[in-house]
């Protein structure tokens, strides 16, 4: 056979078993019987979870957007961290946060989406505020069809001031501060819009550029104490971040790798523990 008819089919054979290992955790609606504390169980990218709670899809200062998905479950620490926001946002009277995806009822690997968020420690935040008058008045209809914004101006660089306001930065510092925050995910150009600012402050070190990212924010939580199988992502580096590795976001090289096709990739094989939480 020639190689690159095997390379196909060898390429092929793992998207089709990626497809049906993410449809059998798609397929699940509940979460495991909870006994005894949640189980984070893996990395982000390679894990599910044991004992998840659901996130109402309602709560003081945030709504949950695309209900459709059922991705609105997750380990109690996220929930709690997203009421905790969800407070703040009330008392300082930021907007109502609008709040993406959690994670599916037991983790696990999604069908569309998401490499990450399988371990129930993850949630996206839109940049995006509704107003306090009619934020927690959202329809099923608004939760479905409303857009995240871009705060890049017309897919640049620059930040879309028209899309973009101090809040947005108050409601970032607030999330980073929290210690049970392991990183949060922005685009380079919001990174480099706060450090302009913040230079040297102590919670832009959280803040870390990433591809994408330009119409809402990923929090990922530190994988909870308890939890022995789950897996710790590299700590996040020393120092603010407003520094050469920010400046390579915006170089000729991250420009040509950003734009380059994007090779397939198999699927990250997931801890043996979640094969007894897919079938509990």
């Amino acid at each position: 056979m020639p190689f690159i008819i095997y390379l196909f089919l060898l390429i092929s054979s793992d998207a089709i078993s990626a497809v049906t290992i993410a449809n059998d955790w798609a397929k699940v609606t509940r979460p495991t019987q909870k006994i005894g504390h949640a189980e984070s169980i893996g990395t982000y990218s390679a894990g599910c979870l044991r004992g998840a709670a659901e996130l109402p899809v309602s709560g003081n200062g945030y709504q949950v957007m695309r209900l459709s998905r059922k991705r609105n479950f997750g380990h109690p620490n996220l929930l709690s961290f997203i009421e905790k926001m969800g407070n703040a946002a009330s008392q300082q009277h930021w907007g109502v946060l609008l709040i993406g995806d959690l994670g599916q009822p037991r983790g696990g690997p999604t069908l569309s989406g998401h490499r990450s968020h399988q371990t129930g420690l993850d949630v996206d935040i839109w940049f995006r505020l509704a107003s306090e008058a009619t934020g927690n008045q959202l329809s099923l209809d608004d939760r479905e069809t409303w857009v995240a914004n871009s705060v890049l101006a017309n897919k640049s660089d620059a930040i879309n001031t028209a899309q973009w306001s101090p809040i947005n930065e108050r409601v970032l510092e607030a999330a980073a501060n929290f210690p049970e925050v392991e990183r949060i995910f922005v685009n380079a150009s919001v990174k480099r819009h706060l450090c302009e600012d913040n230079k040297g402050q102590n919670w832009l070190r959280k803040i870390r550029p990433w591809y994408g990212h330009d119409d809402h924010f990923h929090v990922r939580l530190k994988c909870p104490n308890n939890n022995l199988d789950c897996r710790f992502q590299d700590s996040v580096p020393k120092g603010d971040g407003c520094d050469a590795s920010l400046a390579w976001w915006f170089s000729t090289e991250a420009k040509a790798e950003l734009s380059a096709p994007k090779k397939p990739t198999a699927p990250l094989a997931l801890p043996a523990q979640c094969e007894a939480v897919l079938k509990e």
